[in-house]
Formats: C-alpha cells, sequence, structure tokens
C-alpha cells in the first residue's frame, strides 16, 4: 500500500520503518530540512534499538522514502498518517497547532480520496475539527476519510512493539476507512479493536493515564514500606502475581518521565474539566510522582548531612533504559533540586549525554561509569541501563570518596553491597 506518515520524530520514524518492513511504499515527510537530509544519508536523529538498521535497510530497497515537502507525501499516497507533536501547553492541554497546519496542507494538496489517520496522541474530538479543517480548505468536492489509529509503541522496545502488539485500534467512520485499515493491518493476528473515533482517541489516553497510575500506586506504597520497615519489591511480587493486577508497572523508583506519561495525565485531566468532570484521581498520581521525587532527595539529603559542597555522581539521564529522550526525565529535574542545594554534579549515560548537554548548566559530564564515581561523595543510579547492572563495585567503592549508593531504581541486592562495605539506600527497601 502506499503510505504517508506526516511527522518524522520518535512515533513517526518507527511507524513509517515498520509499515516498510512489511512491503509498503512508504514516504515519511517532515518540515525540517535538515533532518530529512540527514535521514537521506542513513543518519538517524534518535536513539532506538535496530531503528537505524531497518532505515537503511528499506530505504536501500526503494521501500522507504523521505521528503520536506508534505505536498509531495500527499501526492503519492493513499494512506496519511499524522505523527506531528502534540506537546503540552501551559494549562496541561495539548497544543494542535501542528495536526492543524497539517490538516491544511493535506486539504490543499489533494487531489483524489485519502484517507488521513490520527497516529499522534490526540484529545477526543480532535477527529472532528481534523474533519471540519480540511472541508473547510478542501479545493473541490474530493472525497475523504478521517480515522483514529493510537500507537502504543515504548521507546526502548518501539519495533518489537509495533510488529507484535497486544491490540490494534481503529476507529472509523465509513467502510472504505475501515477497510483499507484492516486490509493494511492484515499481517497482524492480533486482536482489531474498530471503534468510532472518539472511543479510539480515548483509549489511548485512558490506557497511559492507567499505567501511569500504576506507577504512582507503587510509589506510594514504597513510602509506606520505607517508613515500616516492608520490603516493596516483595510487595509488588505479591501483587503481580494476581492476574488481574499484573506485575507491569509495579516497580518503584523516582517517578515517571519522558514524553507521554506526563503530557497525557495532563492532557486528559485537562479534556475531563471541559467535559465537566473532575478527575481527581489523575491529579493525585500526578502529585505524587512530583513528590516521590523529593523523597529521593530526601534521602539523599539525610545521608550526607550537608549537601552544599558534596560531589554527587549520577548514572543515567535517559527517562528510561534504551532511549537517548530525555524529556520530562526525573533524573534532569533530580539535577537541578541538587544544584539548588549547592551540590556539585557529575553525569553519565550511555547514550542521552549529547541532548542532555544542551539543557544542563554547570554538570560535569563524563565518558563512562568509574570516571563519573571519582572523588564523588554519593553514587546515585537515576536510569537502569543494563551496562549498570555489571558495574565493578569493588573498583567503584576505591574511586567515591564516601561508600555511598543511593539507588533510584532499586537495581541492587541490599546484602552484595553491604558485605562490599557499601551503605545503600534504595526505594521502598530496608537500609543497609
Amino acid at each position: 500500500m502506499k503510505i504517508a506518515i506526516i511527522g518524522s520524530g520518535y512515533v513517526g520514524l518507527v511507524t513509517g520503518a515498520c509499515f516498510s518492513e512489511l512491503g509498503n511504499k512508504v514516504i515519511c515527510a517532515d518540515n525540517d530540512a535538515r533532518k530529512i537530509n540527514g535521514l537521506k544519508k542513513g543518519l538517524v536523529p534518535i536513539y532506538e534499538p535496530g531503528l537505524e538498521e531497518l532505515i537503511v535497510r528499506n530505504a536501500r530497497n526503494k521501500r522507504l522514502f523521505f521528503t520536506a515537502s508534505i505536498k509531495e507525501a500527499v501526492k503519492s499516497s493513499e494512506i496519511i498518517f499524522i505523527a506531528v507533536g502534540t506537546p503540552p501547553l501551559e494549562n496541561g492541554e495539548a497544543d494542535l497547532t501542528g495536526i492543524e497546519n497539517v490538516a491544511h496542507s493535506i486539504a490543499v494538496n489533494m487531489k483524489g480520496y485519502r484517507l488521513i489517520v490520527e497516529k499522534s496522541t490526540v484529545p477526543v474530538e480532535t477527529g472532528d475539527w481534523v474533519k471540519h479543517t480540511i472541508t473547510h480548505y478542501i479545493k473541490d468536492k474530493t472525497k475523504f476519510d478521517v480515522a483514529s489509529n493510537p500507537e502504543f509503541l515504548r521507546e526502548g522496545s518501539a519495533i518489537d512493539d509495533f510488529m507484535h502488539p497486544d491490540r490494534i485500534v481503529i476507529g472509523v467512520e465509513s467502510k472504505k476507512a475501515r477497510d483499507l485499515l484492516t486490509e493494511l493491518y492484515r499481517p497482524f493476528k492480533v486482536p482489531l479493536v474498530i471503534t468510532n473515533i472518539k472511543s479510539a482517541e480515548l483509549i489511548k489516553h485512558a490506557s497511559n493515564a492507567f499505567l501511569a497510575t500504576k506507577i504512582s500506586f507503587i510509589n506510594a506504597v514504597s513510602q509506606i514500606c520505607d517508613k515500616v520497615g516492608a520490603d516493596v519489591e516483595e510487595v509488588a511480587r505479591g501483587m503481580g502475581l494476581d492476574k488481574r493486577i499484573g506485575p507491569s508497572f509495579l516497580k518503584a523508583g523516582i517517578g515517571y518521565g519522558g514524553s507521554c506519561f506526563p503530557k497525557d495525565l495532563d492532557a486528559f485531566v485537562h479534556i475531563s474539566e471541559k467535559t465537566g468532570y473532575d478527575f481527581k484521581l489523575l491529579k493525585s498520581v500526578a502529585k505524587v510522582n512530583i513528590e516521590q521525587l523529593s523523597s529521593v532527595l530526601k534521602k539523599i539529603k539525610d545521608s550526607l548531612w550537608i549537601i552544599k559542597g558534596k560531589t554527587i555522581a549520577i548514572l543515567g539521564l535517559a527517562f528510561k533504559p534504551n532511549t537517548d529522550d530525555i524529556r520530562n526525565a526525573p533524573a534532569l529535574r533530580l539535577v537541578r533540586m541538587l544544584q539548588e542545594e549547592g551540590a556539585r554534579i557529575k553525569l553519565y549515560d550511555p547514550q542521552a549525554i549529547n541532548k542532555a548537554r544542551k539543557v544542563l548548566d554547570k554538570v560535569i559530564f563524563c565518558a563512562d561509569a568509574y570516571s563519573t564515581c571519582r572523588s564523588a561523595d554519593c553514587l546515585f543510579i537515576a536510569t537502569e541501563w543494563d551496562e549498570f547492572k555489571e558495574l565493578d563495585f569493588v573498583k567503584i567503592k576505591k574511586l567515591l570518596r564516601r561508600p555511598l549508593i543511593v539507588d533510584g531504581r532499586n537495581l541492587y541486592d541490599p546484602e552484595v553491597l553491604r558485605k562490599l562495605g557499601f551503605s545503600y539506600i534504595s526505594i521502598g527497601r530496608k537500609k543497609v
């Protein structure tokens, strides 16, 4: 099938590359000409395991193309996915300027039937506005359909998530749109949830809000565990074995971040308020997430007594492993909180260093985990990268000024580190 992807960010690039891998002819468009020129040369602007190889292979096989012209993308495709960003406004509402601009561009460049599909995460009723915009600006009586097909991609495992989804959700208004999307997704042997557009739009926000709720819930439980001497890892395991609950997203830590959960949660609260419903539960979820990082800062302060003048080594900047995404990363917020206390910060992340350089000042970026630890008063684990699981702690103990580890991801065995002579503090587990 002939497909256009408008927007070549995390979602757009993964979607385009995977659709081309399935044998479709895909053209990815973006208004960032520099990004497009780089992609034509095989330079991928984001880190996602396996993505670069996928893009290079399908571009070489003439199934994947890149353009800075929306007109070209619209002209050459029958199905057009809108995958532009929907960043939050100050009040938490999603900024849909990009969606409107793309809808307008599609309208003035259509020469025949097109199926326009929302792939970006958008508030309910956005489909109505996309349809209204295209109807207003279309030059003639060209027929078109609007549909919703929300993405459920996790950064770090996005390709596998695309190729092996739990379900595929499509919201449609016509038989033609339903038939086209059903045919497009025919290679996938998973449940196909076919519904109306508004329900599809809500499924995405409701899903992310629920997952964020699970994270905040277990983080709140970790606070109680800290106070009474229970182990949140054991509590989570005991909960997760219940099939009604499941183990996913019950990992206590320093809170959720990234481009989806914080933004989508705030947007869902705003959507609810516009309908007249006060979603107090989600407001509490966001509050718990913010407070979790404050409790982590308190753990560091309680361990060091005075933070001013101390050197803190932080391993991990990305909001999760296997990505270079630092948007809303808890580690960045912690860096700024520690700087306000007068700490000297040393940092290392396997992939996110270059992006962090653009947003962090007065910190020391290091080449590896060990140079980060040298002469530090405390080692803090902020992201659970695999390479951090294999550290030589005998060596690290010699490098640190004092053998203190604050583990924001519960990555290590407390007893092992205790026997090595460390003071080890984690989240919701007994201090050793």
